[in-house]
């Protein structure tokens, strides 16, 4: 067997293949000696028929097989030859495919092309210049955290006496059917709360709703316009039954030490309340910076370090995020049957662009941690296994059975490994610390997930670090 390499790009090998005839002959002959002891020949005993007559008869069959015998193992030795290691199945262009005779009588040619792993030289990493802003918390936010947890213990005041009008809350059993779809599953909510003229519903609604007073039974219908905020309504019209339970204003409580104590929280005053949630904004703010900090830095390093991508790894990249972005429509109603296949198209083909960078980085990241020799040791992954154990508040035991479904042990070494490549990476760079600039960023390192907002960050920094319990729903109260 003959065979010659050829580079046509970084990621792209070809290899030229002379298989020699002696080769073809051989299985040729193997093959057709199969045939015949098998065939059934109209005119000759089963097992009998002369060669010549099976292998006119069983032409194509033959040939068919005979490649199947001689090509696979062939392409495998050339691999094996010049050690390459393919990302996918190689592609293989048969030489006058049409012409072809595997009789022994000439060799096959064959080309096969082969996607491999690019040689990435050592990355330019130090010295990355970049700046670190973080966002400075404010006295507004902060009186805005606390005006919204008032809410939160906010009590229902029924009206006497008068009909709903803006501003009230409505409590009602609703149910919902499309127009486009009457047999289809209904809206059902029970006790539902609705706030008239809440900014955040549609504004029909919310209209429909004022007027009313308790136990009164109201149809109305509402057609959501196409840009609406939830996809299962965007667009749709949708008539309505209402039944109302309750009309009432929101009572927040008074704004005093007292109420910072009544939180069981460890708050003497407002002011040790308003103390802990600043520390609590601080806190995020230094981690938010630090993962800002790591997108511009590993960006300016994509930036820095260009190098072709295999096609593969980026396709592969490309459909993780598009099954993300399916999940995350599902997640707000979407039925996916109802995409269209040039939506979905366009999706897969935006996402290219970021899977490319995912990759990109990925490949220096790892190409660091060779540079550094970063290691991860066994001790380090038990460390890990444990603080994810009590991060899910389940067993090691319970983490070990849902990583074998990820890669085991491989998964959490990679995991730390590129993180500990991050971080060699930001202690090379010349960081400067600079003015806050609001901006949206996600983190690379978690796969390019959208950030918190302030608002988001806030109430996270409320209910989870300051401890509080969950948003309780408003109660009746009797009126005055």
């Amino acid at each position: 067997m003959k065979t010659e390499l050829k580079e046509i790009s970084p990621t792209q090998r070809e290899i030229k293949i002379e298989v020699d005839a002696d080769a073809v002959k051989e299985a040729y002959g193997k093959v057709s000696q199969k045939y015949a002891k098998g065939a059934s020949v109209p005119g000759f005993r089963k097992g009998y028929a002369p060669l010549d007559v099976i292998r006119l008869r069983y032409k194509e069959e033959i040939k068919n097989e005979v490649l199947q015998e001689i090509l696979p193992s062939k392409v495998a030795e050339a691999i094996q030859e010049y050690e390459l290691q393919p990302l996918t199945e190689p592609h293989l262009h048969i030489e006058d495919a049409e012409n072809i005779k595997v009789n022994g009588s000439q060799p096959i040619g064959l080309n096969v092309h082969v996607e491999v792993m690019p040689e990435i030289p050592t990355p330019k990493y130090k010295g990355i210049e970049v700046t670190r802003r973080r966002r400075p918390v404010e006295d507004a936010e902060i009186e805005e955290l606390i005006a919204n947890r008032l809410q939160e213990y906010a009590v229902l005041i029924p009206v006497e006496n008068r009909k709903s009008k803006i501003g009230d809350t409505v409590i009602a059993d609703l149910e919902g059917i499309f127009t486009d779809d009457p047999n289809g599953e209904p809206i059902k909510a029970d006790d539902l709360e609705v706030v008239l003229g809440d900014e955040v519903i549609e504004k029909a609604f919310t209209e429909n709703l004022a007027g009313v007073t308790e136990d009164e039974e109201k149809e109305f219908t509402v057609s959501y316009p196409k840009e609406f905020s939830s996809a299962a309504l965007a667009g749709k019209t949708v008539n309505y039954k209402a039944k109302i339970k309750s009309v009432g204003i929101m009572e927040v409580p008074e704004l005093n030490d007292e109420w910072a104590e009544s939180l069981d929280e460890g708050y003497k005053s407002l002011a040790d309340l308003r103390k802990q949630l600043r520390a609590d904004l601080e806190t995020y703010a230094n981690t938010d910076a630090d993962a800002r900090l790591r997108n511009h830095t590993i960006a300016k390093m994509i930036e820095d370090n260009a190098f072709e991508v295999p096609n593969t790894l980026i396709e592969s990249q490309a459909r993780n995020l598009l099954n993300n972005f399916a999940r995350d429509l599902q997640q707000r109603g979407v039925d996916l049957n109802k995409v269209e296949n040039d939506f979905v198209q366009m999706a897969f083909n935006q996402m290219k662009t970021q899977a490319e960078r995912d990759v990109r980085g990925a490949m220096l990241l790892d190409k660091i941690a060779e540079t550094e020799k970063i290691d991860v040791s066994d001790a380090e992954i038990e460390e890990e296994i444990g603080k994810l154990a009590n991060y899910y508040k389940s067993t090691e035991d319970e983490v070990l059975d849902s990583l074998e479904k990820q890669g085991g042990d491989a998964t959490i070494r990679n995991n730390l490994r590129t993180r500990k490549s991050i971080e060699a990476l930001i202690a090379k760079a010349k960081v400067i610390e600079g003015e806050w600039i609001d901006e949206s960023i996600g983190d690379t390192e978690d796969g390019g997930n959208k950030e918190k907002s302030s608002k988001t960050i806030g109430k996270k920094a409320v209910t989870d670090e300051a401890k509080t319990p969950p948003k309780k729903k408003a109660k009746k109260k009797a009126a005055k």
